[in-house]
């Protein structure tokens, strides 16, 4: 399985806007591919940043590719993410792993 991170923040004041927009956008799109396994969102607030960890889980870099592109090392944008203020980390880490086990 192969486990995909994305990390963003937004100014605190439009966390909870942002936290919609994400779960309309990113989350809902990530659940609508096939190859989807899961998905889960943290987010915590630090300095006057409310900061969103992504995480998606899939069967295959097919799979990822369908959800994020030939670019699949790439962060997905989607439309109105600027409307958020949003500072996202443009790279997305992949892992392999055998099972997700929650601590």
């Amino acid at each position: 399985m192969i486990v995909r991170t994305w990390h963003g923040c937004v100014p605190e004041a439009l966390g909870d806007t942002f936290a919609e927009h994400l779960r309309r956008t990113g989350e809902d799109h990530a659940r609508g591919v096939a190859g989807n396994l899961g998905v889960a969102v943290r987010r915590m607030t630090f300095r006057g940043w409310e900061h969103f960890f992504f995480a998606t889980w899939w069967t295959s870099l097919d799979a990822v590719k369908a959800f994020a592109g030939e670019d699949y090392q790439l962060a997905v944008h989607y439309p109105d993410d600027e409307r958020f203020e949003l500072v996202a980390d443009p790279y997305i880490f992949h892992h392999e792993v055998e099972q997700i086990t929650p601590l």
